[in-house]
């Protein structure tokens, strides 16, 4: 099994009323959320862990889990309220602003006891700014490090990193644990703002990672492991909005991992060429049909 690990949230999407007017309708949301439903619908055996409001955001959110074919056992349901967060597009560009002071993903800080079945634990995203969430994350990577495999997308959101020192600190430290690294160039340039993907790259592998992706919107993606680097040019396809895109990526290339049987030390380490390909392949895949419609919307395994 899968796990993702992190946040599950709605996003307020801006759409236009039948009388023209402006509004905002709710969407499920969240990086760590949206990734565990693709790989559910993609036929991939997947959990979540994370908090859960029982709210009726929170219904929203956990009926699309159900729905999706993931597991929710490990979920922490309580009574604090949803994170809420409001997107406005620039250029097919999202911002965003959060509501999550209090929530329900924000509080835990209880690792879950993980059943043998459990071979990989994915993280990222904005459960990894805010203790004491962030802090348990962090404290589960570092426990399971060399146990089960790890794998992070940090799909850093700015605006809502108060101390961006402590912030980048966490991050190099869960990346020493990652066997698994995806980064979006835009994530690299705010970490790292002089270094190329390659050096980036290297210095992960070096560090301990078996594969290290770095996507890189309308040029493609790049994937580097000791042995290899291959470089794969973006899927055509008509642009609703990015909001998932790089989620459905991640996505697709965990399934494509698990359905070669690479999900493992030793097999990611000695990876070839061919499934490297084919596995950044069918990630550029899914997300080019999650760009096609609104919201993150990822597809089912009978769309591909």
């Amino acid at each position: 099994m899968i796990l993702c690990c992190g946040e599950a949230l709605i996003d307020f999407m801006p759409v236009e009323t039948a009388d023209g007017a402006s509004a905002f309708q709710p969407f499920n949301g969240g990086s760590i959320y949206n990734v565990a439903i693709a790989l559910g619908r993609l036929g991939k055996n997947v959990g979540f862990f994370g908090g859960l409001s029982n709210d009726l955001f929170g219904d929203m959110l956990a009926s699309e889990l159900n729905k999706s074919r993931v597991d929710t056992s490990l979920a922490i349901f309580s009574n604090r309220p949803t994170t809420l967060a409001f997107v406005k597009f620039s250029d097919g560009q999202p911002a965003y602003a959060f509501l999550d002071e209090g929530s329900a993903g924000r509080l835990i800080n209880a690792s879950p006891q993980l059943s043998d079945d459990i071979n990989l634990l994915h993280f990222g995203s904005i459960s990894l700014i805010n203790d004491p969430a962030a802090s348990m994350f962090e404290n589960l990577t570092a426990h399971e490090n060399g146990r089960r495999l790890i794998s992070i997308d940090p799909n850093i959101r700015p605006s809502l990193i108060d101390n961006a020192d402590v912030y980048r600190a966490r991050l190099q430290r869960m990346f020493s644990y990652a066997d698994i690294i995806k980064i979006s160039d835009e994530d690299l340039e705010w970490l790292h703002p002089t270094q190329k993907p390659d050096d980036f790259a290297r210095a992960q592998l070096i560090n301990g990672a078996s594969l290290v992706v770095v996507t890189r919107g309308k040029e493609g993606a790049m994937a580097f492991t000791k042995a290899h680097k291959y470089e794969l040019a973006i899927e055509k396809t008509d642009v609703v909005d990015t909001v998932g895109a790089g989620d459905a990526f991640m996505a697709g290339l965990l399934a494509s991992l698990n359905e070669h049987e690479l999900l493992t030390r030793e097999k990611l380490d000695t990876i070839e060429l061919p499934f490297l390909q084919s596995t950044l392949e069918k990630a550029s895949h899914v997300a080019a049909i999650t760009v096609s419609r609104k919201g993150a919307n990822p597809p089912w395994k009978s769309e591909l």
